[in-house]
């Protein structure tokens, strides 16, 4: 067989140091790869969904030799910069409201969330996750304005219809959570993870070193087939193996796959400096720690936690962006960080003086349709890409299927989850960046005070 050589067009690119990777802690030494070796699996990228696929994989085939490479250091990439939710209900961020379609297909979407869960809870458990890094409490949807109220009344609703266990909170109850009186309500809904993503991922990554190997620093440049083997180069080695996973979300189209049919998004983070909950912020700040997520999925995302020493800080994530680039500028990151600033002082007007010491902006990827970019894309070389906004759950889950898909395991969940359709195809360039960027900005300004 001929060989054929795909050259990765563009590399990852991040902006502004996450707060949740800086203040996470690494358990095992940082290896670049520097040698040309061989695999049984090679795993390309080291965020939920590589490091899902090859936990799923150590399961599968524990004998295999499985190596993971990723083009930075693991935690500091998008896997790092989310909000940390595990969201098992309906969780549309393409369109203007959180509820579900149809029943049937909302019940089998929340089934497969509470099972890919399952599968981070178990890992949890199995590497000593603390309760910080791994916390199933719940989240609340929290409103600013009466259209926040509107959505969470629909919200409340939609989860009725489909026997989904929920709680709502009145504007009291919710100032005492948060110690802010700028919120109306909650939609409290039970089976909710929180998680500290950059931490979760360094814990997974250090659980399973005794089943995997990983490089970090050794970006893929080059991806040949040879044969029934697939050769992987990196700047400084290379790996050889007959099959491939690719789990690099939105760069999936650098390797040469759905071009034109995938959004690259971007969303910003900021979080606070430490403080002490015995200092003048305590009473201002709430409960040791919540976490909010928006009525109107254009709002602000807000979450306070507390350390073990006692340190406590706020993050709020505002904003989204299409940016087919798949790069910001650090201007644009100080502009939002602005906004951010004044966002926190209207819900927080005595946390003024309580700076920010982290901002940063995250890449999401999503499809016009909402589906994954999953499946055998090439000859034993599969994707598990584009998780629509949603990637700490929706990655954990692709790895998962990916993994047994790849095997030839069958199961009931893996063919509901392959059999979806493809991503739809954008429109032209230009006509997509006006498209995109006008309905985002619409919808900002329809969140309002929500943001």
């Amino acid at each position: 067989m001929k060989s054929r050589t795909r050259m990765v067009s563009q590399l990852p690119v991040d902006t502004g140091r996450s707060g949740w990777e800086a203040i996470s802690q690494r358990h095992q030494p940082k290896v670049s790869l520097t040698e040309n070796i061989t695999a049984d699996w090679l795993i390309i990228g080291a965020g939920f969904a590589g490091l899902s696929a090859a936990r799923r994989l150590s399961q599968l085939c524990p004998g295999d030799k499985i190596v993971v490479v990723d083009a930075c250091e693991v935690a500091t990439g998008p896997a790092g910069r989310n909000s940390g939710f595990m969201i098992d209900v309906p969780h549309s961020l393409s369109t203007g409201e959180y509820a579900g379609s149809g029943a049937d297909e909302t019940l089998m979407e929340i089934r497969l969330n509470r099972h890919a869960i399952s599968f981070a809870k178990s890992a949890a458990e199995e590497y000593g996750m603390s309760s910080l890094t791994f916390n199933p409490c719940g989240k609340i949807n929290a409103s600013a304005t009466e259209n926040g109220l509107r959505h969470n009344r629909h919200y409340a609703d939609s989860l009725s219809k489909i026997g989904e266990k929920f709680t709502r909170y009145d504007r009291q109850q919710i100032k005492e959570i948060t110690g802010s009186d700028y919120f109306h309500d909650g939609l409290y809904t039970p089976g909710a993870v929180i998680i500290q993503p950059a931490q979760y991922i360094r814990d997974l990554a250090a659980g399973l070193q005794n089943n995997i190997t990983l490089y970090e620093h050794s970006p893929v440049t080059e991806l040949t087939q040879q044969g029934n083997c697939w050769r992987a180069k990196t700047p400084h080695g290379s790996v050889s193996a007959p099959k491939v996973i690719l789990g690099v979300n939105g760069h999936v189209e650098d390797f040469g796959f759905y071009r034109g049919r995938l959004m690259h998004i971007f969303t910003y983070a900021s979080m606070t400096r430490a403080y002490r909950d015995n200092s003048r912020f305590r009473s201002s700040s709430g409960a040791e720690s919540w976490a909010l997520l928006p009525a109107d999925p254009m709002g602000a995302t807000l979450r306070k936690l507390t350390c073990q020493n006692g340190d406590s800080r706020i993050v709020i994530r505002t904003r989204f962006t299409y940016d087919p680039g798949k790069t910001i500028s650090p201007k644009r990151l100080q502009a939002v960080a602005a906004e951010q600033r004044l966002s926190m002082d209207v819900r927080f007007p005595e946390l003024k003086q309580l700076p920010f010491e982290f901002s940063w902006a995250g890449r999401l990827c999503l499809s016009r349709n909402s589906v994954p970019a999953f499946g055998e894309v090439d000859h034993n070389l599969f994707s598990a890409c584009c998780e629509n906004g949603l990637g700490t759950v929706k990655s954990t889950l692709s790895g998962m299927m990916v993994a047994e898909m790849a095997t030839g395991t069958r199961s009931e969940l893996l063919g509901k989850y392959q059999h979806q359709a493809a991503p739809k195809r954008l429109p032209p360039k230009p006509l997509a960046w006006c498209g995109i960027n006008s309905y985002i900005h619409w919808q900002e300004h329809r969140a309002g005070a929500e943001r």
